[in-house]
Protein backbone atom coordinates (compact mmCIF):
# COMPACT_ATOMS: atom_id res chain seq x y z
CA UNK A 1 0.00 0.00 0.00
CA UNK A 2 1.52 3.34 -1.03
CA UNK A 3 1.94 6.26 1.35
CA UNK A 4 -0.78 8.37 -0.28
CA UNK A 5 -3.40 5.63 0.11
CA UNK A 6 -2.27 4.91 3.66
CA UNK A 7 -2.58 8.59 4.57
CA UNK A 8 -6.05 8.80 2.96
CA UNK A 9 -7.26 5.74 4.90
CA UNK A 10 -5.85 7.13 8.14
CA UNK A 11 -7.62 10.47 7.61
CA UNK A 12 -10.88 8.73 6.71
CA UNK A 13 -10.77 6.56 9.82
CA UNK A 14 -9.99 9.57 12.00
CA UNK A 15 -12.93 11.46 10.47
CA UNK A 16 -15.27 8.53 11.11
CA UNK A 17 -14.09 8.26 14.72
CA UNK A 18 -14.61 11.98 15.23
CA UNK A 19 -18.08 11.78 13.71
CA UNK A 20 -19.08 8.87 15.90
CA UNK A 21 -17.83 10.43 19.12
CA UNK A 22 -19.54 13.73 18.37
CA UNK A 23 -22.98 12.43 17.37
CA UNK A 24 -26.06 12.88 19.51
CA UNK A 25 -28.49 10.00 19.75
CA UNK A 26 -32.17 10.37 18.94
CA UNK A 27 -34.18 10.69 22.15
CA UNK A 28 -36.90 8.03 22.10
CA UNK A 29 -39.38 7.03 24.82
CA UNK A 30 -38.04 9.80 27.07
CA UNK A 31 -38.81 13.50 27.55
CA UNK A 32 -36.14 16.17 27.25
CA UNK A 33 -35.95 18.44 30.29
CA UNK A 34 -35.06 22.14 29.92
CA UNK A 35 -31.82 22.93 31.75
CA UNK A 36 -33.64 25.42 33.99
CA UNK A 37 -36.01 22.69 35.17
CA UNK A 38 -33.39 19.97 35.65
CA UNK A 39 -32.82 18.39 39.07
CA UNK A 40 -29.70 19.87 40.65
CA UNK A 41 -29.84 18.57 44.24
CA UNK A 42 -31.33 15.46 45.85
CA UNK A 43 -34.68 15.77 47.59
CA UNK A 44 -34.45 15.86 51.41
CA UNK A 45 -33.34 12.49 52.75
CA UNK A 46 -32.55 11.15 49.27
CA UNK A 47 -29.41 10.36 47.28
CA UNK A 48 -29.15 11.14 43.56
CA UNK A 49 -27.36 9.13 40.87
CA UNK A 50 -26.79 10.83 37.51
CA UNK A 51 -26.35 8.37 34.63
CA UNK A 52 -24.76 10.11 31.63
CA UNK A 53 -23.65 8.98 28.20
CA UNK A 54 -21.20 11.58 26.83
CA UNK A 55 -19.77 9.32 24.14
CA UNK A 56 -21.32 9.40 20.67
CA UNK A 57 -20.05 5.89 19.85
CA UNK A 58 -22.97 3.68 18.87
CA UNK A 59 -25.21 6.76 18.75
CA UNK A 60 -27.91 4.89 16.80
CA UNK A 61 -28.46 2.50 19.72
CA UNK A 62 -30.08 3.60 22.96
CA UNK A 63 -29.05 2.13 26.31
CA UNK A 64 -31.51 1.50 29.11
CA UNK A 65 -30.60 1.64 32.80
CA UNK A 66 -32.46 -0.23 35.53
CA UNK A 67 -32.46 -0.52 39.30
CA UNK A 68 -32.81 -4.17 40.34
CA UNK A 69 -35.47 -4.44 43.06
CA UNK A 70 -36.11 -7.93 44.44
CA UNK A 71 -34.74 -9.44 41.22
CA UNK A 72 -37.03 -7.22 39.11
CA UNK A 73 -35.59 -4.52 36.80
CA UNK A 74 -37.24 -1.14 37.47
CA UNK A 75 -36.54 1.41 34.73
CA UNK A 76 -34.28 4.34 35.66
CA UNK A 77 -34.21 5.76 32.15
CA UNK A 78 -33.32 5.26 28.50
CA UNK A 79 -30.03 6.99 27.85
CA UNK A 80 -29.31 8.06 24.29
CA UNK A 81 -25.88 9.40 23.31
CA UNK A 82 -25.25 12.87 24.78
CA UNK A 83 -28.04 12.59 27.37
CA UNK A 84 -28.19 12.18 31.15
CA UNK A 85 -30.88 11.16 33.63
CA UNK A 86 -31.14 11.74 37.40
CA UNK A 87 -32.36 8.94 39.66
CA UNK A 88 -33.33 9.70 43.26
CA UNK A 89 -33.40 6.94 45.86
CA UNK A 90 -33.37 6.39 49.59
CA UNK A 91 -29.87 5.95 51.05
CA UNK A 92 -28.62 2.38 51.08
CA UNK A 93 -27.24 -0.38 48.88
CA UNK A 94 -28.35 -0.89 45.29
CA UNK A 95 -27.70 -2.90 42.17
CA UNK A 96 -28.01 -1.17 38.78
CA UNK A 97 -28.04 -2.73 35.32
CA UNK A 98 -27.51 -1.37 31.80
CA UNK A 99 -28.89 -3.12 28.72
CA UNK A 100 -27.63 -3.11 25.14
CA UNK A 101 -26.61 -6.22 23.22
CA UNK A 102 -25.53 -7.41 26.65
CA UNK A 103 -26.36 -6.63 30.27
CA UNK A 104 -23.81 -5.20 32.70
CA UNK A 105 -24.07 -4.28 36.36
CA UNK A 106 -22.85 -1.92 39.08
CA UNK A 107 -23.38 -2.00 42.83
CA UNK A 108 -23.79 1.17 44.87
CA UNK A 109 -23.77 2.21 48.52
CA UNK A 110 -25.42 5.63 48.61
CA UNK A 111 -25.59 8.34 51.28
CA UNK A 112 -28.45 10.81 51.68
CA UNK A 113 -27.79 14.33 50.42
CA UNK A 114 -25.07 13.29 47.95
CA UNK A 115 -24.97 13.25 44.16
CA UNK A 116 -23.18 10.38 42.41
CA UNK A 117 -22.14 10.18 38.75
CA UNK A 118 -21.98 7.16 36.44
CA UNK A 119 -20.90 7.03 32.81
CA UNK A 120 -22.82 4.71 30.49
CA UNK A 121 -19.97 3.66 28.22
CA UNK A 122 -20.54 1.99 24.83
CA UNK A 123 -18.30 -0.56 23.21
CA UNK A 124 -18.79 -2.46 19.99
CA UNK A 125 -20.59 -5.81 20.18
CA UNK A 126 -21.21 -8.52 17.60
CA UNK A 127 -24.44 -7.06 16.24
CA UNK A 128 -24.93 -3.74 18.01
CA UNK A 129 -23.42 -1.68 20.81
CA UNK A 130 -22.71 -3.13 24.23
CA UNK A 131 -22.67 -0.95 27.34
CA UNK A 132 -21.04 -0.85 30.75
CA UNK A 133 -21.53 1.29 33.85
CA UNK A 134 -18.44 3.22 34.95
CA UNK A 135 -18.75 5.00 38.31
CA UNK A 136 -16.99 8.32 38.83
CA UNK A 137 -14.67 8.03 41.83
CA UNK A 138 -14.38 10.64 44.56
CA UNK A 139 -10.96 11.78 43.29
CA UNK A 140 -12.48 12.72 39.90
CA UNK A 141 -15.50 14.71 41.08
CA UNK A 142 -13.77 18.06 40.53
CA UNK A 143 -12.16 17.07 37.23
CA UNK A 144 -12.51 19.06 34.02
CA UNK A 145 -13.39 15.80 32.24
CA UNK A 146 -16.48 15.26 34.39
CA UNK A 147 -17.55 18.89 34.04
CA UNK A 148 -17.18 18.64 30.27
CA UNK A 149 -19.11 15.38 30.05
CA UNK A 150 -21.98 16.81 32.09
CA UNK A 151 -22.15 19.97 29.99
CA UNK A 152 -22.29 17.96 26.75
CA UNK A 153 -25.29 15.90 27.86
CA UNK A 154 -28.94 16.99 27.76
CA UNK A 155 -31.25 16.19 30.66
CA UNK A 156 -34.00 13.65 29.98
CA UNK A 157 -36.62 12.05 32.21
CA UNK A 158 -39.06 9.17 32.12
CA UNK A 159 -42.65 9.51 31.00
CA UNK A 160 -45.55 7.13 30.33
CA UNK A 161 -43.99 6.11 27.01
CA UNK A 162 -40.80 5.06 28.85
CA UNK A 163 -42.67 2.72 31.17
CA UNK A 164 -44.72 1.34 28.29
CA UNK A 165 -41.53 0.55 26.36
CA UNK A 166 -39.97 -1.17 29.39
CA UNK A 167 -43.09 -3.23 30.01
CA UNK A 168 -43.18 -4.41 26.40
CA UNK A 169 -39.49 -5.31 26.42
CA UNK A 170 -39.43 -6.90 29.89
CA UNK A 171 -39.13 -10.52 28.70
CA UNK A 172 -35.93 -9.65 26.80
CA UNK A 173 -34.65 -7.46 29.65
CA UNK A 174 -35.15 -10.22 32.22
CA UNK A 175 -33.54 -12.75 29.89
CA UNK A 176 -30.39 -10.63 29.62
CA UNK A 177 -30.29 -10.07 33.39
CA UNK A 178 -30.52 -13.83 33.93
CA UNK A 179 -27.85 -14.57 31.33
CA UNK A 180 -25.22 -11.97 32.29
CA UNK A 181 -25.58 -11.54 36.06
CA UNK A 182 -23.90 -14.88 37.00
CA UNK A 183 -20.86 -13.94 34.89
CA UNK A 184 -20.66 -10.55 36.60
CA UNK A 185 -20.81 -12.22 40.00
CA UNK A 186 -17.94 -14.55 39.05
CA UNK A 187 -15.61 -11.56 38.77
CA UNK A 188 -13.52 -10.75 41.85
CA UNK A 189 -15.49 -8.32 43.98
CA UNK A 190 -12.77 -5.67 43.72
CA UNK A 191 -13.08 -5.73 39.91
CA UNK A 192 -16.85 -5.22 39.77
CA UNK A 193 -17.94 -1.62 39.16
CA UNK A 194 -19.29 -0.02 42.34
CA UNK A 195 -20.14 3.36 43.80
CA UNK A 196 -18.80 3.87 47.29
CA UNK A 197 -20.42 6.18 49.87
CA UNK A 198 -17.55 8.66 49.56
CA UNK A 199 -17.91 8.88 45.75
CA UNK A 200 -20.77 11.35 46.12
CA UNK A 201 -20.54 15.10 46.54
Amino acid sequence: MNCRLTRALTLALAAIALLLTGCEGTIQHMREVPAAAAPVVPAPGKAMVVFMRPSGLGFAIQSSVFEIRDNYPALVGIVAAKTKVAHQVNPGKYLFMVIGENADFMSADLVAGKIYYVRVEPRMGLWKARFGLVPVAQKDLASAELAGDLSECKWVEKNADSESWASGAMVSIQSKRTEYYPDWMKQPEAERPRLLPEDGK
